[in-house]
C-alpha cells in the first residue's frame, strides 16, 4: 500500500506539522485574542505562570489554574491588565476538575465558550527505574497523563462550541528517554501519543491540538525534582541504591547546572504557547530550546545503539 502526504512522525522536523496550502486568492488570518478565554493549568509558578501572564498581555482572558488560594492570589496580583482570574483545579481530583469547568463556563457566559486549554500541570519523578517506588510511578502517570485527559474531557464541550484549541505541554523527554528520567519520560511519551490521537479525533469538530516541548529552563521545578529524587532513593533497598547513588547524584547536579545555564527562558515557552493559540494554522509541535531541538535531530538520524552510546555518559 502506498501513502502520499504522510503526516510527520515524532522525531522528524523539530517544528513539525503539515502545512495546508490555502486556496488561490485566500489568506488565512491569525486568531484575534481579544475576548477569548484560555485556561492554563499549573499556573502557580514557573512556566505556567509565565504563560498565563503572557497570554493576558496578548489580549486573552486568562483562567489561571492553581491548587491553592494563595497561589491564585499571587498570580492575579501579578496581572497587568486585570484579565487573569484564578481557578482552583487539581488535575488528579475529578470533583475539582468538574467544579473548575463549571466556574469557567459561568464566567464566560452563555454566549461564549472557552477558546483555549493549555495542559501545563505536571510533576517529575527522577530516579533509576529500579528505585522508583510504584506509588510514585502512579503519581507521575496520574498527574501527567490521566489527569490531563480528565481535564480535556471536562472542557471539550466548551472547546467544541468555540472550535477552539488544546495545547499540551510535554518536553524533550517525549522524544528521547534519558537515563534516570524513565518515569517522567513514560508519562511524556504517553502524553505525546494522547495528543496525536486527540488531534486526529477532534479535527472533524474544528478543535486543533498542538504540543509544546520545552527543553531545560531554569524554574522552581528543578528543586522539586531533586527533592523527589532523594526521597525515591531513600526508599529503595540500600544495596540497590548504593549501585546508583554516585552516578545519579552527578546526574542531578548536571541537570540543575544545565537548567541554570540554559539560554531558554519561560518567556520563550510562553511565546510558543501563544503561537499555538493564535496562528492561523498552528503546527502540531513547537520545540522550545536548542537542547530539545538537538535531541529531536539525534533521534531522527541515529540508530538506537548509537543514540545509546551518545547518552551513556549520563548514566555513568
Amino acid at each position: 500500500m502506498t501513502f502520499t502526504n504522510t503526516p510527520a512522525r515524532r522525531g522528524q522536523d523539530p517544528d513539525s506539522g503539515p502545512r495546508t496550502v490555502p486556496r488561490a486568492g485566500t489568506r488565512p488570518s491569525a486568531v484575534v485574542p481579544h475576548g477569548r478565554g484560555v485556561l492554563v493549568t499549573g499556573a502557580s509558578s514557573g512556566l505556567g505562570r509565565a504563560t498565563a501572564l503572557h497570554l493576558e498581555a496578548c489580549g486573552f482572558q486568562v483562567f489561571a489554574g492553581v491548587r491553592r488560594d494563595t497561589d491564585g492570589h499571587d498570580v492575579t496580583k501579578a496581572s497587568a491588565h486585570g484579565r487573569v482570574e484564578a481557578v482552583r483545579i487539581d488535575v488528579t481530583d475529578a470533583e475539582s476538575i468538574r467544579s473548575a469547568a463549571e466556574q469557567v463556563a459561568g464566567r464566560l457566559g452563555s454566549d461564549k465558550a472557552l477558546w483555549g486549554l493549555v495542559n501545563n500541570a505536571g510533576v517529575c519523578v527522577s530516579a533509576p527505574l529500579e528505585c522508583v517506588p510504584v506509588d510514585r510511578l502512579r503519581w507521575q502517570l496520574e498527574t501527567n497523563v490521566v489527569g490531563q485527559l480528565s481535564v480535556v474531557q471536562a472542557f471539550l464541550p466548551q472547546l467544541r462550541r468555540s472550535r477552539g484549541r488544546i495545547v499540551n505541554v510535554t518536553s524533550g523527554l517525549g522524544t528521547v528517554a534519558l537515563p534516570y528520567l524513565g518515569a517522567y519520560a513514560a508519562a511524556q511519551y504517553a502524553k505525546e501519543a494522547m495528543s496525536d490521537v486527540l488531534r486526529r479525533e477532534l479535527s472533524g469538530f474544528g478543535v486543533s491540538v498542538s504540543v509544546v516541548q520545552p527543553g531545560a529552563i531554569n524554574t522552581p521545578i528543578w528543586g522539586k525534582v531533586s527533592e523527589v529524587a532523594r526521597e525515591a532513593l531513600s526508599h529503595a533497598d540500600s544495596q540497590v541504591a548504593a549501585l546508583y547513588r554516585d552516578n545519579f547524584t552527578r546526574f542531578l547536579a548536571g541537570n540543575e547546572q544545565g537548567a541554570e545555564e540554559s539560554e531558554t527562558t519561560p518567556g520563550d515557552m510562553a511565546r510558543a504557547v501563544a503561537r499555538a493559540l493564535i496562528e492561523a494554522r498552528p503546527r502540531t509541535r513547537y520545540r522550545v530550546g536548542a537542547d530539545v531541538r538537538k535531541l529531536a535531530v539525534l533521534a531522527r538520524l541515529l540508530p538506537d545503539r548509537l543514540l545509546d552510546r551518545y547518552l551513556r555518559p549520563l548514566s555513568g
